[in-house]
């Protein structure tokens, strides 16, 4: 439906109030009351309400004030667009994770959901059981506007600076580990240059791209790297370094954990890389959400529950 703005933008809102009340308490007097205002300016509002419905909205009779039937008609829809006014700008109710039915919808890639989404879904089973999950996948480029047309509540992984209705918190910094199967590459940890120069490499990219933090570390060096596999999904990796002698750097949590449950061993790579950070972001109309705020705060507390790093030693 369209609205004509010019036309509503004129109106004084605080008129249709104060017909609520004229029309529940049929009197100027309690009427005043109830909306804390004195009885003359309840008169002078009633005034202008004759004019602007052209009508006399309440007449005095033998019982007091009484509605006309036009005010009666306007009794109904009048107060239901107040309680509409009145859910948009109130204060989001307080939030109750016990009994909470609610569904928040986050942007995380899947080395983030590989790591965090067992432990926050077994708290979300225990502490809220009606509150669900809808994960999406997505990019540093892309997760701005997902966030600003409300597709995404909370984005998780490694972002750029966000706009200025955007917020972040830093989950933690990571560093890269090398995965690799030792029996098929023949090479125990740590790893060296040569080494890592020398053999097939996969590389996980969320965009279009077979360039990496690798690449670019390489290219310093005057080296480059044969990527064997580009993929936008972490989960493949381990699997494939299971099977064929290639090498995979990652961000070190992940890499301890598929190491761990793969039988893969882990080595420092033998480059400088910059350390990253993992942070959520969120768009600044959720900030002060008791149900938003109570979801970053439970993501933050399961922080020390993620495989720890290693720290970056060089072979």
């Amino acid at each position: 439906m369209d609205i004509d703005h010019n036309n509503l933008s004129k109106l004084d809102l605080n008129l249709l109030v104060a017909l609520d009340a004229l029309l529940t308490e049929r009197s100027v007097t309690r009427s005043a009351v109830r909306i804390g205002i004195g009885q003359s300016a309840m008169s002078h509002a009633l005034a202008r309400l004759r004019t602007l419905f052209g009508d006399e909205i309440l007449t005095r009779g033998p019982d007091g004030m009484q509605p006309t039937p036009k005010a009666t008609k306007l009794a109904a829809p009048v107060r239901e667009a107040l309680a509409r006014i009145e859910a948009i700008v109130a204060p989001p109710p307080a939030f109750e994770p016990a009994t909470a039915d609610r569904v928040f919808t986050l942007g995380i890639p899947d080395s983030t959901e590989i790591l965090l989404m067992p432990a926050l879904v077994a708290h979300l089973q225990q502490a809220a059981p009606g509150v669900r999950l809808l994960l999406r996948t997505v990019d540093r480029i892309r997760i701005l506007q997902d966030l600003d047309a409300g597709r995404v509540d909370l984005g998780i992984g490694v972002f750029e600076e966000g706009q200025t209705h955007h917020k972040r918190r830093m989950l933690n910094r990571e560093s890269y580990l090398c995965l690799f199967n030792a029996k098929l590459v023949g090479i125990e940890p740590p790893i060296s240059l040569e080494d890592y120069v020398r053999l097939p490499h996969l590389l996980t990219s969320l965009v279009e791209s077979a360039h990496g933090v690798v690449d670019v570390a390489l290219a310093e060096l005057g080296m480059k790297r044969v990527i064997a596999l580009t993929s936008p999904r972490f989960t493949i990796m381990p699997f494939v370094l299971r099977e064929a002698p290639v090498i995979a750097t990652m961000h070190s949590r992940l890499a301890l954990f598929f190491g761990e449950s793969m039988g893969l061993a882990v080595s420092p790579p033998p480059i400088d890389l910059p350390d990253v950070a993992i942070s959520m972001l969120w768009h600044t109309s959720n900030d002060a959400d008791p149900g938003h705020r109570w979801m970053r705060e439970t993501i933050l507390n399961l922080r020390a529950q993620l495989p720890q790093p290693l720290a970056p030693l060089r072979g």
